[in-house]
């Protein structure tokens, strides 16, 4: 098993790219809302849960980096 060097290789960050990508693509075309302050409330919580886990992941504590994953799901 590699060893996970950046907060990038992991699976958790990986997927909440693509449904980050996803949310702001279909975002564009109107699919998913025309509420603009709805819309802009899902593109930041898409965000927040990328940003949770890179946090987490730099914390030096195990206890530090379990309460980021438990933040970011």
């Amino acid at each position: 098993m590699a060893t996970i060097r950046r907060f990038e290789d992991l699976e958790c960050w990986k997927s909440a790219r693509i449904l980050t990508r996803k949310v702001y693509l279909y975002s564009k075309d109107g699919r998913i809302s025309e509420d603009w302050d709805t819309l802009r409330q899902f593109r930041r919580a898409t965000l927040s849960i990328m940003n949770n886990i890179a946090e987490g992941f730099g914390r030096s504590s195990k206890k530090e980096r379990v309460r980021f994953l438990e933040i970011s799901s």
